[in-house]
């Protein structure tokens, strides 16, 4: 969970931040398969319109005021029978509300909200879309897979480089893993919120992530994990035998960057954190071997082991196992030397597609 990602919801006396032409408050709510997650920014609109088409934005343009996560465990049981038990939205309504409590202080300019993979293959997403509209005044998108990758892209994007002309990123969330092929380009128009231009090659949706535990067990079960590995390698096979992919990995001309909380979990496991730090995680670097390294650690632990691992934390005891298988796979399947790491992701990208709305009005 990042830094920023705060659990205070005691808001009375608060003083609301006000919103003005200027300086316009815009805020994305990413409600996950396991997840609910709020993103408030301040926009500083002379600050993007100086050097946002030019380069990333300055962190003067764009500054995050308030943000809050929550495990909702919104996918759960979903499996058995594609659809929310009451109990699952009854917690996403929770943790909606806060996120209500915590919007009501600002003054906002604009707001987005989407559900992805669990609400998608519910059959029944339309009594929580209802709930959070009639209880809560929030509308809800059930955005498909295609528009996730991207708003995924969007929010990752000021990670790539110009350096290597190919770039896949993918973000394990709860109920899907989405992964994007890039062309990167040395010249050409950039784009509000891209760092370098690029097209859009090739997308994939593999409807397996970190909830996928109910499944294919939650501890050590060898076979489990060996299945579910084999299952995601499948997927991906095809994805990189049709974009001739390992001719681009044979040419040192791939770069691939990992979101989503797996990746900063281990991370951050890797780097031996007692305590999660996004400005260590954020951006760094890590080889394959010390991520094969950290992958078998994690699933040689036993429950009770990862438990007292703080960097890993109670929320994700669970997940980070099925994580960790999903994560092994796509190594295996994009064999480079590193992975870029990013603790960003959906709300990046949301905020991103807000502050162009911002520029134009």
């Amino acid at each position: 969970m990042s830094e920023y990602d705060v659990q205070n919801t005691h808001l009375e006396g608060v003083r609301p931040l006000e919103c003005d032409s200027h300086h316009p408050i815009i805020a994305a709510i990413d409600l996950g398969t396991n997840s609910c997650r709020l993103l408030v920014a301040r926009v500083n609109v002379a600050g993007i319109r100086t050097n946002y088409f030019r380069s990333r934005p300055k962190p003067l343009a764009w500054k995050v005021v308030d943000s809050f996560a929550k495990v909702v465990r919104l996918g759960e049981g979903l499996h058995s029978n594609n659809e929310l038990s009451n109990e699952a939205m009854d917690r996403a309504m929770d943790a909606l509300a806060i996120c209500r409590k915590k919007l009501d202080r600002y003054n906002l300019h604009s707001i987005r909200a989407v559900a992805t993979e669990a609400c998608r293959r519910a059959t029944n997403n339309h009594i929580l879309v209802a709930r959070a509209k009639n209880e809560l005044n929030f509308d809800i998108e059930i955005i498909d897979a295609e528009e996730e990758a991207s708003l995924a892209l969007k929010g990752c994007s000021a990670m790539l480089s110009s350096h290597l002309p190919y770039g896949i990123v993918f973000d394990i969330g709860g109920g899907s893993t989405e992964i994007i092929l890039v062309k990167l380009k040395k010249d050409g128009k950039r784009r509000p919120g891209y760092s370098v231009p690029f097209d859009i090659i090739d997308s994939i949706s593999v409807p397996y992530g970190v909830t996928t535990s109910e499944e294919f067990g939650t501890d050590n079960e060898a076979e489990g994990h060996e299945k579910l590995q084999n299952i995601i390698f499948s997927e991906l096979k095809e994805f990189v035998s049709r974009n001739n992919i390992l001719e681009f990995i044979k040419n040192n001309e791939l770069q691939v960057t990992g979101s989503s909380g797996t990746v900063t979990t281990l991370a951050a496991f890797h780097l031996g954190l007692a305590q999660y730090e996004r400005r260590l995680v954020d951006g760094m670097t890590i080889d394959y071997n010390d991520l094969y390294t950290v992958i078998n650690k994690i699933l040689g632990m036993t429950r009770d082991e990862r438990l007292l691992q703080s960097s890993i934390g109670f929320g994700r005891v669970d997940y980070v196992l099925t994580g960790s298988n999903i994560l092994k796979a796509i190594c295996d399947a994009l064999p480079v030397k590193s992975m870029r790491i990013a603790d960003r992701g959906v709300r990046e990208g949301i905020l991103i597609d807000l502050m162009l709305e911002v520029i134009r009005m």
